[in-house]
């Protein structure tokens, strides 16, 4: 990052985004995805969190799958990509971040996991969970992944 960048940031009270980690979870079989409700308004997403201290970040991304989808699987430790997008908070603000996606091979989907409450969970053709989704990358994303099934 150059000078000027940095000073601009310093300025404009900018900070790179926050990271954070996603599960872009598939039936081997099928090549089917695995899509989640957003917990506030229940739009079409991908399991994902913040990075886990003791964790790598392809594990917490796992961990995440768990958490939010019962998924019990074989993560890849290969990153897919990343995206942007602005997470907005309680306060009514929102903050950039950019996700970075690993692959999980779904093994097994638990019946009972820590937020089956708060969501809902189904499988989607991948061309059909890249329409799906809002984040523009995390769409471009996905038909990548549609296009080389």
């Amino acid at each position: 990052m150059n000078m000027l960048s940095r000073s601009l940031r310093m300025i404009l009270g900018r900070r790179p985004p926050a990271l954070q980690v996603g599960a872009i979870c598939r039936k081997a079989e099928t090549g089917e995805m695995l899509l989640i409700t957003s917990r506030d308004t229940g739009r079409w997403v991908i399991p994902k969190g913040w990075p886990m201290e003791g964790r790598s970040l392809a594990h917490a991304a796992l961990q995440e799958a768990w958490e939010e989808a019962g998924v019990r699987g074989k993560v890849g430790m290969t990153e897919l990509g990343r995206f942007r997008y602005d997470k907005r908070q309680d306060k009514g603000f929102a903050v950039p971040v950019e996700v970075a996606l690993y692959p999980v091979e779904v093994l097994e989907l638990a019946d009972d996991y820590p937020e089956y409450e708060e969501r809902h969970r189904e499988w989607f053709a991948p061309g059909q969970a890249a329409e799906l989704v809002n984040e523009a990358g995390l769409k471009q994303i996905l038909q990548g992944l549609a296009r080389a099934a």
